[in-house]
């Protein structure tokens, strides 16, 4: 008998019928004598329609009641699930994020898991029970309820795999596995049997929209283990784990491009010491994360001044322009200016560790291409690039071709 967590998206569960064959799948685990923990997200298109009515009423709602609205989500489809696996005569019982032992910090919209306690949960299973819990979703010490950001449901699936010790965990979505590409862009993109969680770390900050960032940091701290696989099949997925010798022998591992970001210009920023670190600091204190810096020092004539860009996700643009101009003040920068016509397009693979010229070759498909580059930022097995959102598919499938064929 193996401990199984799965993790169904919004899409794999977007409908009563989809949730039947989520059901019909997990019921084949439980009577093959497995215990199993099903992670749900909200349906396809729910909290997308929830965060529209709360802007109906007010274009920056209250985080701590956006927290309790969007968790409404994820609670329709456990009890669904639960209804549906009943149905097929498996005994399920839903639980909350808070009810599986989820404890998180207080931060709103974007909490991070501080500890989990499953007692809960294995006492539910040892009563012969699938246990659904609810994703995307924590409770602070306070009892606060509190969501984990955009795709925290993959958050959830993993941090209960290590918490629970599982012996398998999957993450079920719409699509085989992870591709080199998004296939829906580029046609040409390649299933990906297995990937190391550094280079899925970079693809997901990278704008790839298969796992949520945090949970493929989560799952290689804990060394989970886990496969990345579709529910409308039964064909092999991806298996992301730790890095193997023989990863780096394929250079690029994949290309991505992220249509999610905003770049922010200060202009006239004085160039002294404390400016950028006041300026990030506030960024940071309201929680806004800042991905791509790029600063040019010039002279006004009287005075040396700096203009400092940088790129946040889309929907924090407005909470950060509200920032920055609090900040105008105090920082003394003449104006600013935001963009969210910009596109973040990256290659990725641990191989570039140890193969020069990956770079230049980029550079060189762009130029080809005629796309301008805005922004450039490198890691180790990274390179992206900020370049105008109307030419990003039209780049990210030049350099597919490229690095990948």
């Amino acid at each position: 008998m193996a401990l199984i967590v799965q993790k169904y998206g919004g899409t794999s569960v977007g409908n009563p019928e989809r949730i039947k064959n989520v059901a019909r799948r997990v019921a084949q685990y439980r009577n093959a004598g497995d215990q199993v923990v099903v992670v749900v997200s909200a349906m396809s298109g729910v909290t997308d329609g929830l965060i529209k009515l709360a802007k109906e009423i007010t274009a920056l709602p209250s985080e701590r009641e956006m927290d309790m609205l969007l968790a409404t989500g994820e609670q329709q489809t456990i009890a669904l699930t639960a209804i549906a696996l009943q149905t097929l005569g498996i005994e399920a019982v839903s639980l909350t994020g808070a009810q599986a032992g989820i404890v998180t910090d207080g931060v709103h919209t974007k909490a991070k898991i501080q500890n989990i306690t499953p007692r809960g949960v294995h006492k539910v299973l040892d009563t012969g029970n699938v246990v659904i819990v609810a994703g995307f979703q924590g409770q602070t010490p306070e009892g606060d309820i509190t969501t984990l950001g955009r795709g925290g449901s993959d958050l959830t699936a993993i941090a209960l795999a290590a918490a629970l010790n599982a012996d398998l965990c999957q993450i079920y979505t719409d699509v085989d596995g992870i591709y080199t590409a998004d296939p829906r862009i580029v046609p040409s993109a390649k299933k990906l049997p297995e990937i190391a969680y550094d280079e899925l770390l970079e693809l997901a900050g990278a704008g790839a929209k298969v796992m949520q960032l945090r949970s493929v940091e989560f799952a290689k701290k804990f060394n989970v283990i886990f496969e990345v696989r579709s529910s409308l099949n039964d064909n092999p997925g991806t298996i992301v784990k730790e890095e193997t010798n023989n990863m780096e022998d394929v250079v690029v591992r994949g290309v991505s491009l992220d249509k999610n970001q905003a770049k922010i210009t200060l202009f006239g920023v004085p160039d002294k010491p404390g400016r950028a670190a006041g300026i990030f600091r506030a960024l940071a204190d309201a929680a806004i994360n800042v991905d791509m810096i790029v600063q040019n020092t010039s002279h006004d004539g009287t005075s040396c001044v700096t203009d400092l860009s940088f790129t946040v996700d889309k929907p924090d643009l407005l909470k950060a322009s509200k920032v920055i101009d609090q900040l105008k003040p105090s920082i003394g920068f003449k104006e600013s200016i935001s963009n969210e016509s910009i596109g973040k397009l990256s290659v990725v693979g641990v191989g570039m560790r140890s193969h020069s010229g990956v770079a230049a070759r980029m550079f060189d498909v762009l130029a080809h291409e005629q796309v301008n580059i805005d922004m450039i930022s490198t890691s180790e097995i990274k390179v992206s690039v900020v370049i105008d959102l109307a030419k990003g598919e039209q780049a990210l499938r030049a350099l597919h071709q490229a690095f990948i064929g």
